[in-house]
């Protein structure tokens, strides 16, 4: 039962437009799932964006030949028959970006919160980025409905934390968090800067790991005085990472 929530993932590249990232080599390792691993893409916060599956297609085949990628689309109709039965034959499931409001509207009505319950109950690491970080947990903050940023805490849950992506690099993230976890909005949580993931094991924090150096994870709770409380996480290193 394994998560990977982060503010990384794929990394933009100038020729190609995408390769695939440190974060996204540790998922894939994460599910131990031997020579050919089983890469499903999710790109349902961009409405199923067909040039973002372009490029992650592009990037895995290029960078990592061993993978056997595939996608999940849901517009306008699932892409695949069995949506249940594709998701449960993966090794990592790897959701994308965009608005985590509409990404939940839509697995709901797919029915996709158990689906994706039971795959990771199953052993499928499950991850993702900015949207495919939030998902997972409780709740955060997001801009998923317009330029101020809003609280949404209808998430999956499957971890019982709050989450927020991209902490040090979207202004107003940090303050809004904080004040939602002390007023009880949001559970405690965790956040993280670009080029940092969270990797979970059932609900326990394993590690946090990053592409980048000086990137930092973040724990944010409830303060005994009614404030937030922020601790710094210095996270792994990963290897792989071009300048």
């Amino acid at each position: 039962m394994q998560i990977l929530a982060t503010s990384g993932g794929f990394l933009p590249d100038g020729r190609y437009g995408a390769r695939v990232g440190p974060i996204l080599t540790h998922a894939i390792a994460l599910s131990a799932a031997g020579p050919r691993p089983r890469v499903c893409l999710l790109q349902t916060a961009l409405g199923d964006d067909q040039a973002a599956y372009a490029r992650g297609y592009a990037a895995l085949n290029r960078d990592r030949p061993d993978v056997r990628v595939s996608h999940l689309a849901l517009f306008p109709m699932p892409s695949v028959a069995d949506v249940r039965a594709h998701l449960l034959a993966q090794d990592v499931v790897w959701v994308g970006g965009g608005s985590v409001a509409n990404l939940l509207a839509v697995w709901a009505a797919h029915g996709l919160g158990e689906i994706m319950r039971e795959a990771w109950e199953a052993g499928v690491v499950l991850g993702g980025v900015s949207a495919g970080s939030l998902c997972w947990h409780v709740g955060g903050t997001t801009d998923s409905f317009g330029p101020v940023l809003r609280p949404v805490t209808n998430g999956l849950g499957l971890l019982p934390f709050s989450n927020t992506p991209h902490y040090d690099s979207e202004a107003g993230r940090r303050p809004l968090f904080q004040r939602l976890v002390a007023a009880g909005t949001l559970p405690a949580g965790w956040a993280t800067d670009d080029g940092v993931g969270l990797h979970f094991r059932g609900d326990e924090l394993v590690e946090a790991v990053a592409d980048r150096p000086g990137a930092r994870a973040w724990r944010v709770e409830r303060g005994a005085d009614g404030g937030a409380v922020e601790t710094a996480i210095v996270p792994r290193l990963l290897p792989g990472r071009e300048a």
